[in-house]
């Protein structure tokens, strides 16, 4: 098997290392930006923590990235920097799981393919906990020769593997998936704030829900979570709004206005200036139910 390493070793890319340990898949180097989180995890998978991106590469045949945004992944990638990802491309698969703009994954591609090695996006439509059981929904964009290669693989990390097309192809469809899911979010959490205002059983209300044109994946999901105010980190505020904010960018390069989703952006970026970004997406009820801003 390939030697394995990591570079974002956060909830979701500790996890997904997790799982490729237990299905026998050899980890060599995990690398954070929080060298604490690092040596915890490879302390736990008998790996190196890496003091860089560029030391996971050297070690590894195939390169997992699962960082927050923009910025991060130009940082692993810069070529300016001899520490970075780049220094060690040649002969390298990397796999990038980041919800970022669509046309970094296309720079990030051009700069690997430069120096030798194979890049592809594999962007994720589930959680933490799908992480860890190897139940992931991946969208994956770039060549496709990379893809079979990079398939086996994935197939140990998720349970859905589609190919959507070239590089960017498939974080555009992403950055949808998640501008509609938080568009739902923010609508479930109006309908029950309305409905606590109007005195109505919640649980009641949720259930009548479920049962006609108002149900939803996030109903299921965060329905229960924002009547009891339960908004432990799953997929954070903060994420929510650089996701739709991705999402309003494309649609902005396309000539469409968006109100929903630029409402939707608004109501997450209002919840990250409050110094709530770290709740999960379903404390936009905190919001939108009279008194929890009191």
């Amino acid at each position: 098997m390939a030697h394995i390493g990591f570079v974002g070793v956060g909830r979701m890319g500790a996890n997904m290392a997790r799982r490729l340990h237990d299905q026998g898949h050899r980890i060599t180097a995990v690398q954070d930006r929080v060298l604490r989180v690092a040596q915890t995890l490879a302390l736990e998978l008998g790996c190196e923590a890496a003091q860089a991106p560029g030391r996971v590469g050297e070690v590894s045949q195939v390169v997992v990235t699962v960082v927050s945004d923009d910025a991060a992944m130009r940082a692993i990638y810069a070529e300016e920097t001899p520490s970075s990802l780049l220094a060690f491309a040649k002969d390298r698969l990397f796999i990038n799981c980041a919800t970022i703009t669509p046309s970094v994954h296309v720079e990030v591609e051009e700069a690997v393919e430069r120096r030798g090695g194979a890049c592809l996006e594999a962007c994720m439509a589930s959680s933490i906990s799908q992480a860890r059981q190897g139940t992931l929904y991946l969208m994956c964009g770039g060549k496709p020769d990379v893809f079979a290669r990079a398939k086996p693989l994935l197939e140990t990390l998720g349970s859905t593997i589609r190919y959507i097309g070239g590089a960017g192809e498939a974080a555009k469809v992403k950055a949808l998936v998640n501008m509609v899911m938080n568009c739902n979010t923010a609508a479930l959490a109006e309908g029950l704030g309305l409905g606590a205002a109007l005195s109505l059983d919640l649980t009641m209300l949720r259930e009548v829900f479920g049962q006609t044109g108002a149900a939803s994946r996030v109903l299921e999901t965060d329905g229960e979570d924002m009547q009891i105010r339960a908004h432990e980190c799953y997929f954070s505020a903060a994420h929510a709004a650089k996701d739709s904010g991705i999402a309003l960018a494309l649609a902005s390069s396309a000539g469409l206005t968006l109100p929903l989703a630029q409402a939707t952006y608004e109501q997450y970026q209002r919840l990250v200036a409050l110094g709530r970004g770290d709740l999960d997406k379903s404390g936009i009820a905190e919001l939108t139910f009279k008194g929890r801003q009191e």
